[in-house]
């Protein structure tokens, strides 16, 4: 269903007057469209219990659609040259990382936006090229963020986004958890 405006009532969650453009830390997740799991799986999951015994473990098995994906991401520096990769974690059907924008002279600065938008499209094109299916949507529209404001925040958002895996067994965005 292509966007109503008179249907899809669509509220920005960016912070009014804020100048996405300028240095700083933000956190983003990026979901894929539908939320189909097209990425890979959790697996080697491990709920080792509480106590004196070790932390449960579960790691993220990326399959090509994710590699394609994890590949867009550190590529990102060499086509803005004031990116800084942070945290990053692909889950089988979305994306948590740390963007950070740092001040270089004399290059032009692109906005949180336009380096989310161009991670979207490098990975979906070619991704879609792999499956044989141009054009057809890989990510949702949107996406969320987050301006990540001092350096415990940033901590905060660093062990959520490492802890992920270990987590989609109860992760909103897993089709398999019981509502």
């Amino acid at each position: 269903m292509k966007f109503d405006p008179k249907i899809h009532h669509r509220h920005t969650i960016r912070l009014q007057g804020y100048d996405y453009s300028q240095s700083g830390a933000y956190y983003v997740t990026i979901v894929a469209h539908g939320r189909e799991c097209l990425f890979g799986e959790i697996v080697d999951v491990a709920d080792v219990g509480a106590g004196l015994r070790p932390a449960p473990t579960a790691t993220m098995k990326l399959n090509e659609f994710g590699k394609i994906v994890q590949r867009a991401w550190f590529d990102l520096p060499k086509h803005y040259p004031h990116v800084e990769l942070g945290t990053f974690c692909i889950m089988p059907n979305h994306v948590h990382a740390v963007i950070i924008l740092i001040d270089v002279v004399a290059i032009k600065r692109h906005p949180l936006s336009e380096i989310v938008r161009a991670f979207k499209s490098f990975s979906a094109r070619r991704i879609n090229e792999l499956r044989k299916m141009q054009g057809v949507p890989v990510w949702q529209r949107n996406y969320y963020e987050h301006i990540i404001r001092n350096a415990e925040e940033h901590n905060r958002i660093h062990l959520y986004i490492e802890s992920n895996p270990v987590n989609w067994i109860k992760d909103n965005e897993n089709p398999e958890m019981k509502k």
